[in-house]
């Protein structure tokens, strides 16, 4: 189950980007593939009670990998981060299947209260480089968010969303944001 859920998520990445070369090279040096398997073990302690260890290990990941995902974060399967640098990932935030997030994002809270605060991205969600999401806000199955766009509001599926604040741009969810998207 464990080496099956490894094979696909360097699947995954070697699917998503188009710069990985083998899985090995996948599997030893995508620093975003490494930040999900660590939160998948920190995750896991965190379900457990052992809530001061998984924060432990997801601290060191941090250091590590420059991604922080807080271990009580729900994420489905084949997350992609691509580059994996400056990623946050807050406490509530809860992540579909299929997700590609480029580096920089934020799923970042806007309420001081234990409630949900963080976003929630559906299956097939595309989210842009520096892009940064904020609150209890939904973002629809095969969404795009542009880069650097900041998100406040829902985006509905299939909708792809620029800018700050992000409005939408189109919504057939056909046009697939990249990194090298810019916000309008």
């Amino acid at each position: 189950m464990v080496l099956n859920r490894l094979r696909e998520d360097v699947r995954t990445a070697l699917a998503k980007d188009p710069a990985a070369t083998s899985a090995v090279t996948v599997a030893l040096l995508y620093p975003g593939l490494h930040a999900v398997w660590g939160y998948r073990i920190a995750h896991w302690l965190w379900d457990r009670g052992n809530t001061f260890a998984a924060r432990a290990l997801s601290q060191l990941v941090r250091l590590l990998t420059g991604v922080e995902i807080h271990p009580a974060a729900d994420i489905g399967r084949r997350l992609f981060i691509d580059h994996g640098a400056s990623v946050v990932v807050g406490e509530t935030a809860d992540i579909g299947d299929d997700v590609l997030m480029y580096h920089g994002v934020t799923l970042g809270g806007d309420s001081m209260r234990r409630e949900k605060r963080h976003p929630t991205l559906e299956d097939g969600v595309t989210v842009g480089a520096n892009a940064t999401l904020l609150g209890a806000i939904t973002v629809g199955e095969n969404a795009s968010v542009g880069a650097g766009s900041v998100v406040v509001d829902d985006v509905p599926a299939g909708t792809t969303v620029a800018g700050s604040p992000a409005k939408p741009v189109s919504g057939t969810g056909s046009d697939r944001v990249t990194e090298d998207c810019s916000p309008e």
